[in-house]
């Protein structure tokens, strides 16, 4: 058994003296694990780096054996993020999110190529912290805990919305919301529109919405708590 594919690295444990057991996220094959022999050594070191873009090949006895990766380089992104630990941060806690929460071997080409996006964005240190709480959102729609953001669960209005409601996940308007305040989670306008800010308070409200589905629906039901790169995240983002 074996295939090629383009990989997105998630992460990477040492096994033994050189090699690696090694996740990554591919297009076409979702998340993979396989080993990766002498990935200590010093021609592979760098290259098994979370973050990094590999084209993959995965060969093994049988499809459901562990295997073996080996990879070749596409697009190192890693090493123009370890002067930033915001930046950083973020590439940690989208990595682990994914290796945690994605069911092995099961396509998700949506997020794949997401979260390939959010890395360029990263990378460029442009529009990744709106676009990072927009991916955990396709996250948790992909897998069934999806927010319904169209209109107003009360009255059915598509204007002014401002809220969403922790049991429904559905989005609920200024107007609607008044009584019940402070019991809905806070609605970022850039999540329903293009053009709404981005600024960091926004960007840590729509932190602190899907945290609250991460933390409260999504992990609870994998069997599993959220991975605390999540929490060191959004610490680096209210700091």
């Amino acid at each position: 058994m074996d295939w090629r594919d383009e990989g997105i690295v998630l992460a990477a444990r040492r096994h033994g003296e050189t090699s690696a057991v090694v996740h990554v996220l591919t297009r076409e094959h979702g998340r993979h694990g396989g080993l990766v022999r002498g990935a200590s050594g010093k021609a592979a070191r760098g290259l098994w780096q979370p973050g990094n873009l590999l084209d993959v090949t995965w060969r093994g006895r049988l499809e459901e054996h562990l295997g073996q990766f080996t990879g070749e380089l596409l697009d190192a992104r890693v090493a123009g993020l370890m002067a930033d630990r915001d930046r950083l941060a973020c590439l940690a806690s989208v990595c682990a999110l994914a290796e945690n929460a994605l069911p092995e071997r099961e396509p998700h080409p949506l997020l794949f190529e997401g979260l390939r996006l959010l890395i360029d964005a990263l990378a460029r240190d442009d529009g990744w912290a709106p676009l990072t709480v927009r991916w955990e959102a396709a996250l948790i729609a992909e897998l069934g805990y999806g927010l319904d953001l169209s209109e107003c669960a009360a009255t059915g209005a598509t204007e002014g919305l401002a809220w969403v409601s922790p049991r429904t996940g559905r989005a609920v308007s200024a107007e609607a919301g008044v009584p019940y305040a402070d019991r809905l989670l806070p609605l970022p306008g850039f999540l329903i529109d293009a053009e709404a800010p981005t600024d960091r308070p926004a960007v840590v409200a729509g932190l602190r919405l899907t945290g609250f589905f991460l933390e409260r629906r999504l992990f609870p039901a994998l069997g599993r708590p959220v991975p605390p790169q999540r929490a060191r995240f959004l610490d680096r983002m209210t700091g």
